[in-house]
């Protein structure tokens, strides 16, 4: 499917177009004025409750922006992903030095301000820092990611929320804004339920989605903030937003578990499940877990940003197409999806009996998205050298010109995604 294509609804028996758990727990709660359009200080009502297994919740913490963090260390299904995007699954296996050093940060400072030492070293030796999420930055058997710096070796890693605050805007203005009206209609037809709408966000991350989405909806809304990392999830709760589009309020609890635990009860009055950057990042086993959740429980599933595997740059190089090639083959390492998720989901869901649309949603950056393009550049063509040793040389060289390039404003970037949107037949009700 072109990335400029119209949309495609693919209904159940239909053909496929090729495209290129939480539990109880502690909670956060927050109800938000809608009158006081600045962040005011948060009165945060935390409720302890006893701990299920599909997981714990997290706590308010700091104010922050962005979405998406990455699979757990395990290998477990991670309710997030920087994604594919910039390689953020990658794990084990060393890059080219001036591509992406090895190296998590150990200091105090570091793990305060959540970035990553490891760093790409330039000609005269300087470093160039790379934050964890955007690319695999880690050596061998380590995550690109931080811990939590009070954390024992259980806790699961994080990525730095500056790597997703830095590709906030990027994906609110990517995200296909055509998918909003046939959820809209879906929502408006749903029964009434005392507190409006019931949404789950999976691997918030820091809750761009919420951020994005709320304030496009109407009504009451209380959303489900799901992630493995309780860091983030501080994050989410407190920069959550306060108000839906006809000015309703909006609530917010937090849930730490596994997508690979998620089950229609789990769902159970959830009137949408949301997530951004995620299908990339599971296996086949976990989108159909997560399909059949959503169809088991007869809500809408809005899964946003899904890479497609093809990349434009501006000027054209030799290199690009065999970089690309690479950079799929890594996001297809140890059994995940990468750029053949959306697919794989369009069946899943269209299986279980869902009517399915897809839109494009492509990142299309210029030199005002200058730091956000190095980010990506720099973990894009480090998964692919990770991924083929052998382009190790010719990738130093490929970075260097690329990155002078668009340090002359000279350099655009198209990164291809998928929207998709699920619409199961509502439970006790007509499709």
């Amino acid at each position: 499917m072109s990335e400029r294509s119209p949309e495609v609804a693919v209904r159940p028996g239909g053909l496929i177009p090729a495209q290129p758990g939480p539990g109880e727990g502690e909670s956060v709660r927050r109800a938000a004025s809608a009158a006081n359009e600045e962040v005011p200080a948060v009165d945060v009502d935390m409720r302890v409750g006893t701990g299920g297994p599909g997981g714990e919740s997290g706590a308010a913490g700091p104010a922050g922006a962005g979405d998406r963090n990455g699979r757990s260390g395990s290998g477990t299904a991670a309710e997030t992903g920087a994604g594919a995007d910039g390689a953020a699954a990658a794990g084990g296996g060393s890059v080219a030095d001036r591509v992406a050093a090895p190296g998590i940060a150990g200091t105090d400072s570091a793990a305060d301000s959540g970035t990553v030492s490891g760093a790409d070293s330039g000609a005269d030796g300087s470093a160039v820092p790379v934050i964890a999420g955007a690319g695999p930055v880690a050596p061998t058997g380590e995550r690109a990611t931080l811990r939590l710096r009070d954390g024992g070796p259980e806790e699961p890693p994080r990525y730095a929320p500056e790597w997703l605050q830095l590709r906030e805007a990027a994906d609110a203005v990517a995200r296909a804004q055509d998918l909003l009206d046939p959820l809209r209609i879906r929502l408006a037809d749903l029964p009434g339920r005392p507190g409006g709408l019931v949404v789950h966000d999976l691997g918030c991350g820091t809750g761009s989605m919420g951020r994005w989405l709320a304030p496009r909806l109407d009504g009451a809304q209380h959303w489900v903030l799901h992630d493995r990392d309780p860091y983030l999830l501080h994050f989410a709760a407190v920069a959550s937003p306060r108000s839906a589009a006809d000015g309703s309020g909006v609530t917010v609890e937090t849930r730490r578990g596994d997508v690979s635990r998620l089950t229609p009860d789990a769902l159970s009055g959830a009137s949408l499940v949301t997530a951004s950057a995620l299908l990339d990042v599971l296996t086949r086993e976990e989108v159909e877990t997560l399909a059949g959740a959503c169809v088991g429980a007869g809500c809408a599933a809005l899964l946003t940003l899904s890479v497609a595997g093809r990349v434009e740059l501006t000027p054209a190089d030799p290199l690009d197409a065999e970089l690309a090639e690479a950079f799929n083959d890594h996001q297809r390492r140890t059994g995940l999806l990468g750029p053949d998720a959306v697919t794989v989901a369009c069946e899943a869901f269209s299986e279980r009996g869902a009517t399915v649309r897809l839109h494009p949603s492509a990142w299309r950056l210029g030199p005002e998205e200058a730091a956000l393009t190095e980010q990506w550049l720099r973990g894009w063509v480090g998964a692919a050298v990770e991924e083929r040793p052998e382009l190790r040389r010719p990738a130093e060289r490929y970075l260097d010109a690329r990155l002078a390039a668009l340090a002359a404003g000279t350099l655009r970037a198209t990164v291809h995604h998928t929207d998709l949107l699920a619409l199961p037949r509502p439970t006790g009700g007509t499709p």
